[in-house]
């Protein structure tokens, strides 16, 4: 059986898993909110989970620290997820992981695919001119595909973190990756254009159509 109680101004919570008692602030000056606190983690505890407190305690760093673990352990190239998690550390370093929602990844998304200009450093919308002081020196943000591989990155520090024993990650939020246009142009060089069209049999021809529809211009 839970309780409640003050310390100083705050209400605490105390609470009972496997016999071991736990305590938890409620982070407020209220006692209805920590009795709906206490509530919950009994509840937790009713249905065989592990209360959220632990969760509350993990950080995206820790995930970050197993995530390159794990490139260790299997022999993979370190180098480059190392440069992956450092961009995803600029924005996530510190959240702690329930707070790692679909709402916190969308709002990375677009911040990565930002652009800047080189001038009066503003972060703006794909453009060709700032709107803050008319500079042309605007420097692309990232790409679809490289975004999409932080996300990967970011999907798999939160896996991991959901397997381990005791799990670190309560659950995973939804990461939609981006849709990327991947179809690839090739093109002719003029004198490769005349030789396939100019040559003997009915090759040329068929060749001449093919040509022309994927290469109007």
């Amino acid at each position: 059986m839970g309780m409640v109680y003050q310390r100083g101004k705050t209400w605490w919570i105390k609470y009972y898993r496997n016999g071991k008692p736990y305590r938890e602030s409620s982070k407020s000056k209220k006692m209805a909110d920590a009795k709906r606190l206490l509530g919950r983690r009994e509840g937790e505890i009713a249905q065989g989970k592990i209360p959220g407190v632990y969760f509350d305690r993990v950080r995206f760093d820790e995930l970050a620290e197993d995530f390159l673990r794990d490139y260790r352990l299997n022999n993979k190239t370190v180098k480059r997820a190392g440069q992956t998690v450092a961009k995803l550390k600029e924005f996530f370093g510190g959240y702690r992981v329930p707070n790692i929602t679909s709402t916190l990844i969308e709002a990375y998304i677009e911040k990565r695919m930002k652009w800047t200009c080189g001038h009066c450093e503003k972060v703006v919308d794909s453009q060709d001119v700032c709107p803050f002081c008319g500079s042309t020196k605007l420097t692309p943000g990232a790409t679809k595909a490289t975004v999409n591989r932080e996300l990967s990155a970011l999907k798999r520090m939160l896996n991991l973190g959901a397997q381990r024993n005791p799990p670190k990650v309560d659950r995973v939020p939804h990461i939609k990756m981006l849709k990327e246009n991947n179809v690839r142009k090739g093109f002719f060089e003029h004198v490769d254009f005349l030789a396939l069209t100019c040559a003997p049999g009915p090759i040329s021809s068929i060749m001449f159509e093919l040509l022309v529809k994927f290469n109007p211009q």
